[in-house]
């Protein structure tokens, strides 16, 4: 087995996998190191949107340039990418304003988008309550994905296009030579390469400690369910909800938001808990509904417990139930998703001895940013 390569990636979620497509795409021969049988962490355990719609100007652009990564490979190899475009419903006049400013600034932008009055949303959304719709945005070219199924498909596709991928191996040791960097695994396996990106969420603490503990790394918890299948019942594309029209980056971007969010109630469990209600229909017809945020060090993510919050999800389908009328909101499964966000930037990167690579703390634009900020990180590293 010849284990020299141009660039090792370690970690298999998302965020890894699309700078190791990006470095093949550039001619580069790769390994992929995964510590597990398959990713287990939020790369499989989120909502399955891809949505710049939601993200700021620098991120969008990442976001925009993933739809097209995403289009390009789904044409190619099925990797369960569906273009059903994403929804905000404005539920007051204040969200009204937010989406009418989000859509003035995404067309000086060139970011297609649509403004639909109320009947319009109505008979697009059969199901919404209209005495909570006033407005709706709607981004066309915006996707969704399976979390549990995409990131193994593009493993598979990944693989054709000569990935060499290793599960079940956990990377113990880097140390960088003249001539490029070593890795050792937990099974005794040996590595090298030119360079090295580590992309593996909180765990490379056990690479370096040290940098971990000055990192600011935030973990963040999330709460989603999905419901029985819904029978002869079909949702058009993902909805957003003015929740989220008061939470998402890019509508912080929006004149009028700073004095909207300061009319909030701020002792409401929605804001306890940092919920903002989605709907996505999946392949099987069920209906994911989500979703909360709670907070804390990533040193102290054993204060998440191993359990659901079940006052958080009592109060995410008391709000959904306001919102959408289902067919039926028979809960078939429940879920959490931890992911690492960086607090005093929007994504942690650092640099070891010239050749290792940490890239980490995506946060919550992991689906959605990856495969474009991968393409420009890729081309960044290696100086192309």
């Amino acid at each position: 087995m010849n284990n020299e390569y141009d660039l090792i990636v370690i970690g298999g979620g998302v965020l890894g996998t699309f700078h190791a497509y990006q470095a093949i795409q550039n001619g580069l021969k790769v390994a992929l190191l995964e510590k597990d049988r398959m990713p287990q962490g939020a790369t499989i355990r989120n909502f399955g949107q891809v949505v710049p719609s939601g993200m700021n100007s620098k991120w969008q652009k990442y976001g925009r340039e993933s739809l097209k990564i995403y289009k390009e490979i789904q044409s190619k190899h099925n990797v369960s990418v569906r273009q059903e475009g994403t929804v905000y419903i404005a539920s007051n006049e204040e969200e009204v304003q937010l989406i009418e400013e989000l859509r003035a600034i995404n067309e000086s932008n060139n970011y297609s988008s649509m403004l639909l009055t109320k009947e319009e949303t109505l008979n697009k959304y059969p199901g919404l309550n209209k005495d909570y719709v006033k407005a709706g945005l709607f981004f066309p070219e915006e996707v969704m994905v399976e979390p549990l199924s995409m990131i193994g498909k593009l493993h598979m596709f990944l693989r054709s296009l000569g990935l060499d991928l290793f599960f079940n191996k956990t990377v113990i040791e880097c140390n960088a030579l003249s001539t490029g960097v070593i890795v050792h695994t937990s099974d005794g396996n040996t590595f090298s390469a030119e360079k090295i990106i580590i992309c593996n969420g909180s765990d490379f603490k056990i690479l370096y400690p040290k940098f971990f503990a000055e990192s600011q790394l935030v973990a963040v918890k999330l709460q989603m369910m999905s419901t029985q299948p819904q029978s002869n019942f079909r949702l058009p594309s993902s909805i957003l909800t003015g929740h989220s029209i008061r939470r998402y980056e890019a509508f912080q971007e929006c004149p009028s938001f700073k004095q909207i969010k300061r009319l909030e109630d701020q002792n409401s469990l929605i804001k306890k808990w940092g919920i903002h209600i989605l709907f996505k229909q999946a392949q099987d017809g069920s209906i994911i509904i989500g979703d909360s945020h709670e907070y804390t060090n990533v040193s102290s993510i054993h204060t998440f417990g191993i359990g659901l919050n079940m006052e958080i999800d009592c109060a995410i389908i008391n709000e959904a139930k306001k919102i959408f009328n289902l067919p039926n909101y028979k809960i078939k499964n429940r879920w959490f998703g931890i992911y690492s966000q960086c607090s005093n930037s929007d994504i942690y990167e650092k640099i070891i001895d010239k050749s290792i690579h940490i890239v980490t703390g995506i946060g919550g634009k992991g689906m959605t940013g990856s495969a474009g900020f991968a393409k420009e990180n890729i081309i960044k590293i290696f100086n192309l």
